[in-house]
């Protein structure tokens, strides 16, 4: 398993590649290797200032001047490039986050191309509306653009985040400022490439790369933003409500999450285990919507645990690079460490450890690789039942009938996805109605689609993702009132 190194890269700003301004860079390190494979530009506040005057540019320049349509052929071309580039773009996924390249090229850059695709069709469809006021007046509201856009993307699914929040910000006539996590910044830049190669406007996409701790904190305070969307955890989310405070920016806050998995005794077990084993070891449970907490009708959980247990165990860790392995490595040396973290405590507190539990070496004595892991007997005051750990660690709690099922899911400051498995409709959709979480899934987990709104309630964050729902948050409506007297 060797990687070769991948050349030296720049900050894209005003389409135009360069190297930071201080002449800082930051390594890239391929998880499943520990080698580094590439440096990046670590940029500073003389390079945010030079991508928001280009992208305010942007905004009153070019950008405006196309039609509505014409800005959707532009951002429908970025998906089809993304497919176009889907197998050089897929293999950066997986060398800088260690998820399988089954997962970065059959599913998140298809997934990534489709967000474009779909939001390049809403572009000439953005519309106002005429209201019936009194008195003898025409009023009508524009749908305007909010302006420069900065997009903060988290490392798990690098591209497929941006995605979410590039897509509809350019569709609606934003110019945007990527900045990608400093673990994971290499297909960011592949989105500026696709973005140059397809005719984008300068100014109208920059990406910046270096550090949260001062890139982004920069960005957050920087009066030339007009919006932030962030993925991430829930105290860096509200950090950037308060830092956002001083210049009145609008956010959105797409934030971290311990989702619910509730089996039912009168689910198909079979599909159940399928759905609690995706649900959290998918993208090796590095995913804010992972099924974290698998809730099981006491009647049926030692059958279900010796069966869930079974298939865990089979489960083996590969070459991220195979397009035959189905669970890679964690992204990062500090992401393995906290795996490691919680699962000590999930041990010193009592919860009983039925498969997994330590570190992997799949044979060259490298990579930051973890056993999918399930503990049993999980109180709802145990530290694995309440902080979202972000790795692949299910933690099972049991429940005695259905209103003790529903109060233990909410018993989370979290709330941003859960799953009820069950044969009976009419209690599936009941407890759909009682879940507070942003998406619900009835016997099925981890199913996304572009025209699906995706967020949180509680500490998961606010506004949503994807669908027609995510143009109001790159929008402002503007009121307009002409006198018709006569």
């Amino acid at each position: 398993m060797t990687t070769a190194a991948i050349e030296h890269k720049k900050l894209f700003i005003d389409n135009q590649w360069r190297d930071a301004s201080g002449g800082r860079t930051v390594e890239v390190i391929n998880p499943a290797t520990e080698d580094v494979i590439a440096t990046v530009a670590s940029a500073e506040r003389g390079d945010l200032d030079a991508a928001v005057a280009a992208a305010r540019a942007a905004l009153h320049g070019p950008w405006s001047a196309l039609s509505a349509r014409e800005r959707g052929r532009l951002v429908r071309r970025i998906g089809e490039r993304l497919l176009e580039r889907a197998d050089d773009i897929a293999r950066l996924e997986t060398l800088h986050n260690g998820k399988p390249i089954f997962e970065s090229r059959q599913i998140e850059i298809p997934a990534a191309a489709e967000c474009f695709e779909y939001y390049g069709g809403w572009a000439d469809k953005v519309m106002g509306e005429t209201i019936p006021v009194k008195g003898n007046y025409l009023t009508y509201t524009l749908r305007e653009p909010v302006g420069v856009v900065a997009a903060i993307v988290p490392w798990n699914f690098p591209l497929l985040l941006a995605a979410w929040k590039v897509a509809p910000a350019l569709a609606c006539g934003n110019t945007v400022i990527v900045k990608p996590a400093s673990q994971t910044p290499l297909t960011a830049l592949a989105l500026a490439e696709v973005a140059a190669e397809v005719g984008l406007p300068a100014g109208v996409l920059n990406v910046l790369t270096g550090p949260g701790s001062s890139l982004g904190q920069a960005i957050v305070e920087h009066p030339g933003i007009d919006k932030i969307a962030f993925t991430g955890d829930t105290g860096t989310g509200k950090a950037i409500m308060r830092s956002a405070a001083d210049t009145l920016k609008k956010i959105t806050l797409e934030l971290g999450g311990k989702s619910p998995n509730i089996v039912l005794p009168d689910a198909d077990l079979d599909a159940a285990l399928r759905g609690a084993t995706t649900g959290i070891f998918y993208g090796k449970g590095e995913v804010c919507a992972a099924g974290s907490r698998l809730l099981v009708d006491r009647s049926i959980k030692d059958q279900f645990m010796e069966k869930l247990a079974a298939r865990v165990r089979k489960m083996v860790a590969g070459d991220p690079l195979d397009p035959k392995t189905r669970y890679g490595a964690l992204a990062s040396k500090k992401q393995l460490e906290t795996v490691q973290r919680y699962v000590a405590t999930a041990r010193q507190e009592g919860a009983a450890l039925v498969a997994g539990g330590d570190r992997l070496d799949i044979g060259t004595g490298k990579g930051y690789f973890f056993q999918p892991t399930v503990f049993d007997q999980v109180t709802p005051a145990m530290t694995i039942a309440r902080e979202e750990i972000f790795g692949p660690v299910l933690a099972t709690i049991d429940f005695a009938d259905l209103d003790e099922a529903i109060a233990r899911a909410n018993d989370t400051q979290y709330g941003l996805a859960a799953a009820v498995w069950t044969k009976d409709i009419k209690k599936a959709h009941y407890v759909a109605r009682k879940l507070q979480a942003g998406t619900i899934w009835i016997n099925t987990y981890n199913v996304y689609d572009t025209a699906a709104p995706f967020g949180g309630y509680k500490a998961s964050g606010f506004g949503r993702e994807m669908s027609a729902h995510a143009l109001e948050h790159y929008t402002q409506v503007k009121s307009v009132w002409v006198d018709l007297g006569m």
